[in-house]
């Protein structure tokens, strides 16, 4: 400590002793050190700075009328990228209040002889405080310094980006169309809330959410539209599994109404809350959040990801093109044989750039157009092969996307946000986007499912029928949730209704 305080004495004497000298040759005595010029538009030089370049000098007013920097916040600073201290030489540390308003590193005007000489005083006595501390700095600290001004640097860059992605997701979601549903408009049966409050079932492990695909050729996503397209995903909140369940849209159901009809027509009737009541009713879920889009937002979707890769089979190939001309068409005004109207291509539809008939059967990339309308093929085998086609395009398109470069996502997300309606709210949107990476696709099916399922008709209707309605709830459960479930009394009441309509029942 002796030989500390003994070395900073001669530094201060050896200092003082160092007269600097002007350029007409007189001497400045008194100064500490400190030199200055009289030359105008020259900022002065502290001591100990003489070694540094312009580049690295303290822009004119700088350090004026900034507030020193609190504890745990990173110091203004206006200066350019110093240059690194050497092994063994402190960094200049930051200037003091009193120097930064005495001018230190401010630019100066010829003063008065009265005034200068003050101000050159104060000068040199900032210079000497900021000196001796630079001394009292050890490596060891100065390096800490350093990496604490790079810790807070690195952190603002971090919630920079956050904010930024953000931003971008808000300009994206805000195209969509938020639907606000209550609670209290969607069905759910007293078993599944009570198990939920509970905490007896596994449900409330994921996250449920209802997908449809319409038909958007009218822009109308939520009424008077029938849903071509009904899936449930459940999302593992933990493991982020996915899991994909189509039910058919031919099997006759318990509307949500306590009417019974094919289970399309509950979005038509009452759009997405009644298709919503729909499931939960029949299946015992507990469903309230659904995602809805239109046909040409898929189209454009798959269009963004290069097309997916399907095995398109040689009976598929007209029905397919058949549908591309009904999507990028206009009706002629004839029926064909089951009473359907015809389309003939219309160039002025915008789907009509993606047109292009599929010529041969076998593996091929398909477009947009192609793609959505292979989903749709209705005549090749049955509905249960039709939800098969709706999965692989689903599948394929995710698999694809979820490799893709941000500015490609961004291409997408310009293309399908308008064609969505739906009840998630921003946050939950970006919620679900910022775990995209981590998502996996899980298992699939159909439901009712394979070996407890049969086709019949009521009245003139032809309909997909679940033999019996409770044993496909139990197995649902299992396969999504992974329990043995009880079914509900609604459900049991359902299900002998629907073997009544029908004629069919697990004991017939």
């Amino acid at each position: 400590m002796k030989d500390n305080n003994q070395e900073n004495s001669n530094v201060r004497r050896n200092s003082a002793s160092r007269e600097p000298v002007r350029r007409d040759g007189r001497r400045v005595a008194g100064n500490g050190g400190a030199q200055q010029r009289p030359s105008a538009g020259r900022q002065p030089q502290q001591a100990g700075q003489q070694g540094r370049s312009a580049a690295g000098a303290r822009p004119a007013g700088a350090a004026q009328g900034r507030p020193r920097a609190g504890a745990g916040e990173q110091p203004y600073s206006s200066e350019q990228p110093r240059r690194q201290a050497q092994p063994g030489q402190p960094r200049r540390p930051q200037q003091s209040r009193q120097s930064s308003q005495t001018g230190a590193g401010q630019r100066q005007r010829p003063q008065a002889a009265a005034g200068g000489a003050r101000k050159k005083a104060a000068s040199a006595k900032g210079a000497g405080n900021r000196k001796k501390n630079a001394r009292n700095l050890t490596s060891k600290q100065a390096a800490r310094k350093k990496r604490n001004k790079i810790v807070l640097f690195i952190s603002e860059i971090f919630v920079l980006l956050i904010l930024l992605v953000v931003f971008w997701g808000f300009q994206k979601a805000s195209k969509i169309k938020v639907i606000t549903i209550d609670d209290e408009d969607v069905q759910i049966s007293e078993e599944v809330k009570k198990a939920q409050e509970e905490e007896t079932s596994t449900m409330n492990q994921y996250r449920n959410i209802a997908l449809f695909g319409v038909d958007s050729r009218t822009k109308r996503l939520t009424d008077n539209t029938l849903s071509d397209v009904m899936m449930i995903a459940s999302i593992n909140l933990e493991t982020k599994e996915v899991r994909l369940v189509s039910v058919y849209r031919d099997t006759w159901l318990n509307l949500g109404t306590d009417k019974y009809n094919k289970a399309n027509a509950a979005y038509s009737k009452g759009g997405p809350q009644q298709a919503l009541s729909m499931l939960n009713m029949n299946l015992d879920m507990n469903i309230t959040d659904f995602v809805t889009v239109g046909f040409e937002g898929l189209v454009k979707v798959i269009n963004a990801v290069g097309g997916i890769e399907i095995d398109v089979k040689e009976n598929e190939i007209a029905h397919l093109n058949s549908y591309q001309i009904s999507m990028c068409g206009k009706p002629d005004g004839t029926l064909n044989a089951k009473g359907e109207q015809n389309f003939v291509p219309d160039p002025n539809n915008p789907l009509y750039q993606y047109y292009k008939p599929v010529e041969h059967a076998g593996v091929q990339t398909l477009n947009g157009l192609q793609a959505t309308a292979y989903c749709r093929i209705r005549y090749v085998g049955d509905d249960f092969q039709r939800t098969q086609r709706q999965r692989t395009v689903l599948e394929k398109t995710a698999r694809k996307a979820m490799t893709l470069n941000p500015a490609t996502l961004n291409e997408i997300a310009d293309a399908v946000f308008p064609e969505i309606a739906t009840s998630l709210e921003l946050s939950e949107i970006l919620s679900l986007l910022a775990d995209i990476g981590n998502y996996e696709i899980g298992p699939q099916t159909g439901f009712p499912f394979d070996e407890m399922r049969d086709t019949g008709r009521v009245g003139k209707a032809a309909v997909v029928i679940p033999v019996d309605l409770e044993k496909n709830v139990i197995e649902l459960h299992r396969f999504l949730f992974d329990e043995e479930w009880s079914p509900s009394e609604t459900v049991k009441k359902c299900s002998q209704k629907i073997a009544a309509d029908t004629g069919v029942s697990a004991n017939s």
